[in-house]
This record gives C-alpha cells, sequence and structure tokens, in this order.
C-alpha cells in the first residue's frame, strides 16, 4: 500500500491513511487500497474495532490534516463520466466502513473537509481533536459533494444543517461539530488515540457477534417503517438468542461473574 498503513494489535486495527504531501486527500489509487483492504479487515477474526485516522503531514506541523478532501488535481478535468465513476469508487470502501461487521471509528485529528467529512460520516462512531475542522466546501468549486456528504450530513445533523453547511460551505470547529450532533466526543488532541483505543476496548469487551448484529440492525432499520423495522429486530434478536454468547453472558450474570464471550 502507498497511501495507508495498517497496524493490528489487541484486536483493534489502525488504519491511517498517509499522503503527506496533498494533507491525505483522497485520489483514485488511495481509495482502490482502501476498498482493499477494508475487504481484508473485514474477513479477520482478530480484529473487532478499525480506527481510521489521518497521518502526519511534516515534521514541524505532524497532524494538520485528517483528510482535506478529495484530490482536487486529479478532478480539475474530469467530464460528467468521470466524476460519477470517481463518485462510484469512493462509495464503495464507504459503505465498507459503514456496514462492515466491525465496528468502526474515526478519529479526526485536523481538517475533515469535503471527502474527509464524508469518509469520517461513513463510520459508525467519530471523535475529535479539539483542533479538527469540518466542512463541506464543494459548492464553493461549482460542485457538490460526491461521496455521500450531501446525504449522510443531513441523517446525522438534520436536513437543515446540512442545507446551511452545504450552501455555505462554513468551516465547523470540533466544539460545534459536537453541538450539532456530527461528532459524538471531542478531545485534546494529544488524547485522541488513546481515547479511539479505550472506546474500542470497551466495544470489544462486549459480544463482538452482538454488537455486529446491533450495527446491522441500526443501519438496515433506519430508513425502513417502524413497524417492519421492530420486526426485523425481533427476528435478529431471535438468531443472537441461539449463540454461546447468549448462554454464557446470561448465565454469567445469574451466576455474578465475569463472561467469556467468544462469538464474532
Amino acid at each position: 500500500m502507498n497511501n495507508l498503513r495498517l497496524d493490528v494489535e489487541n484486536e483493534i486495527a489502525v488504519l491511517t491513511i498517509s499522503r503527506p504531501g496533498a494533507l491525505n486527500a483522497l485520489n483514485s489509487e488511495t481509495l482502490n487500497e482502501l476498498n482493499v483492504v477494508l475487504s481484508e479487515i473485514e474477513a479477520r477474526d482478530d480484529v473487532k474495532v478499525v480506527i481510521l485516522t489521518g497521518g502526519p503531514d511534516k515534521k514541524d506541523n505532524p497532524y494538520k490534516s485528517f483528510v482535506a478532501g478529495a484530490d482536487i488535481a486529479e478532478m480539475v478535468n474530469f467530464t460528467a463520466a468521470e466524476a460519477r465513476a470517481f463518485g462510484m469508487r469512493a462509495a464503495e470502501p464507504f459503505f465498507k466502513l459503514m456496514n462492515m461487521r466491525q465496528v468502526t471509528i474515526a478519529a479526526v485529528n485536523g481538517f475533515a473537509l469535503g471527502g474527509g467529512c464524508e469518509i469520517a460520516m461513513a463510520c459508525d462512531i467519530r471523535i475529535a481533536a479539539e483542533n479538527a475542522t469540518f466542512a463541506q466546501p464543494e459548492t464553493g468549486l461549482g460542485i457538490i459533494p460526491g461521496f455521500g456528504g450531501t446525504q449522510r450530513l443531513a441523517r446525522l445533523v438534520g436536513m437543515g444543517r446540512a442545507k446551511e453547511l452545504i450552501f455555505t460551505c462554513d468551516n465547523i470547529d470540533a466544539n460545534e461539530a459536537y453541538r450539532i450532533g456530527l461528532v459524538n466526543k471531542v478531545v485534546a488532541k494529544e488524547e485522541l488515540m488513546n481515547t479511539a483505543k479505550s472506546m474500542a476496548a470497551k466495544i470489544i469487551s462486549k459480544g463482538s457477534y452482538a454488537v455486529s448484529i446491533a450495527k446491522a440492525a441500526i443501519n438496515n432499520g433506519y430508513d425502513m417503517d417502524i413497524k417492519n423495522a421492530v420486526e426485523m429486530e425481533a427476528n435478529l434478536f431471535g438468531i443472537t438468542c441461539s449463540t454461546h454468547d447468549k448462554t454464557e453472558g446470561m448465565s454469567a450474570f445469574l451466576e455474578r461473574r465475569a463472561a467469556n464471550l467468544t462469538d464474532f
């Protein structure tokens, strides 16, 4: 991989986007690499949580950018067909982040602009460093978000706020992103990865198969009518009640001991 680094330890995969000369902007090569590595991670039973973050930019300012956006230098001469293909190339790894059985956490350590905001929104959970900045600046370039921004942003923060951010191209800081529900937590930049890993460890301590089923239930039920969504949940609840972890977890609760949850 030329633009990614993968480190796995204690069932946590830290996936770092690293294009230091381009503030980690997403080009076709990076998107293709993301697609491949996320497929590989999803097949691994030794990975329960994926933390996505941005690599250092340069020695004197090592964490300026999470992902500064899509690569404008690649996009500038796109035809309509090429632009559509670029958007669909991003959609594949972004949907993997959203739907893979592992929990995905974006550890946003700097600029999350355009495609950077969009890839963070594709993750299950977003933790932002205090220095993080979020924006969808595309209309200022005469285009619209093309990596899911018009859809995921409205679902996270509501239609009115999404329209305001996309129409004005305003930058917002980490605290404002937290206030409107775009991120789950804001921490000091020095504590960002420790916080993300601590949350990952807490998630791993639960029933990992149950967590993956809960993730699927939330994602698949979000746009259903409530009656069908609740029926789907009941079906999935029934599946989890047929597992080793259900027997072990409930027995441990009744016996007042720690559970040994091993399904995934």
